[in-house]
């Protein structure tokens, strides 16, 4: 397949995804790929593609300018847009034209809309957190009032509020109720004037007030409530996994470990020992193999999108894990090789997508996976919707 195969990726120029992923083509002996920068496209409406060129969407939030033009915000670091951030993208999405695509645009708007995801992959029986907020049937969150009867509804003293479309934990809070108290960890930093901004500093709100404040600034672009599943230690750091999944197979995998609830290595995080973490795993009575599969389970209710980074989080102990969220620009572990027995050793994240790509789609029906081909669920016309419906898992 690799003769006369041209790439082309929607991306920021510069970019160091976009850079890699460059760099991984050229090494497979291709030349280099023709980069679509997210402004051309944002101002066009769309781009077009050769029938042939093999065409990677990448992430469209880190330029300045191109995250001003889907949020309507003249500063980079609001969190505040979320929701006209999606809709811009999705369109954006679907303006593109041509070419053999890697990400499925109906696949990405779901990724990108947590409730959506979340309930993709509970009516696909992988194990996630329980949510009230999750699907079509979720209860709807118009601010604080309505996070604290859902916490009281069904005993959530300790959950995670996110927006629902957010990514790299923009105004993520890790709330602990207790003792007549609330208390929220997260990265947004409120302005005297009640603006939110992100920050690379973990702050603590100790006044429901505060927290208040913040959800109900962050509600009119849409919630999602997760409960908060206590996570093993590594070296007493809370600690979980992004696992990188590439054609329906985990071949990369990073421990996370942080002294806060975010473990983003952004936020401080940093990475952890995954040998421990794998002998952890098995002194616990599991197998290493049954925590992969888990990832693999969850990307393959995306079958139409080449790679997915699953953030797995291994609850206390060590003896079952769940997905928090599975990340479609998910990809970005530099100086990371893949895992033995994955057929990605000695390549990066970048090199194992374009090594997919050159062998070819397993199934004719299902561009880059093994996985079941997607039916309808409510909401979603038949072959557009994600997921391979089972016995839903039940919730932790």
């Amino acid at each position: 397949m690799a003769a006369g195969v041209r790439f082309a990726v929607v991306g920021n120029p510069g970019n160091r995804r976009v850079t890699l992923f460059a760099d991984a083509v050229r090494a497979a002996g291709l030349p280099g790929p023709r980069v679509v920068p997210w402004t051309d496209v944002l101002r066009r409406g769309g781009a077009r593609f050769a029938p042939g060129e093999i065409v990677r969407v990448d992430s469209p939030g880190e330029d300045p300018e191109v995250d001003r033009m889907l949020r309507g915000a003249a500063e980079p670091t609001r969190v505040e847009g979320s929701a006209r951030w999606y809709a811009g993208f999705t369109a954006a999405l679907r303006g593109l034209r041509g070419g053999v695509r890697l990400d499925d645009p109906d696949e990405v708007s779901v990724l990108f809309d947590k409730r959506r995801c979340h309930a993709v992959l509970d009516a696909a029986g992988v194990p996630v957190p329980f949510s009230p907020t999750s699907g079509p049937g979720g209860s709807p969150v118009r601010g604080w009032d309505d996070v604290r009867t859902l916490m009281r509804t069904h005993r959530m003293a300790r959950l995670f509020v996110k927006p629902a479309h957010g990514s790299s934990a923009s105004g993520v809070l890790a709330v602990e109720a207790g003792g007549g108290r609330i208390r929220a960890t997260t990265s947004v930093e409120v302005t005297a004037d009640g603006r939110l901004y992100n920050s690379l500093k973990l702050r603590r709100y100790e006044d429901e007030r505060d927290v208040a404040a913040i959800v109900d600034a962050l509600a009119p672009d849409g919630l999602h409530l997760e409960r908060w599943v206590p996570k093993a230690s590594q070296q007493g750091r809370a600690t979980d996994f992004r696992v990188v999944v590439v054609a329906g197979r985990a071949t990369h995998a990073v421990v996370r470990t942080s002294r806060s609830p975010l473990t983003n290595l952004h936020l401080g995080g940093r990475r952890g020992d995954l040998d421990a973490a794998r002998a952890a795993v098995v002194a616990a009575g599991g197998r290493w193999s049954d925590v992969l599969e888990v990832c693999e389970r969850a990307a393959a209710c995306f079958p139409r999108t080449l790679c997915v980074g699953v953030d797995l989080l291994p609850a206390v102990g060590w003896r079952r894990t769940v997905v928090g969220e599975v990340n479609a620009f998910g990809d970005l572990l530099p100086g990371l090789t893949g895992l033995p027995g994955s057929g990605a050793e000695g390549l990066d994240t970048y090199g194992a997508q374009v090594a997919a790509v050159l062998r070819g789609p397993a199934r004719p029906d299902v561009p880059w996976s093994t996985a079941q081909a997607p039916s309808s669920l409510p909401g979603h016309p038949a072959g557009t919707q994600p997921g391979a419906p089972r016995a839903p898992a039940r919730p932790v």
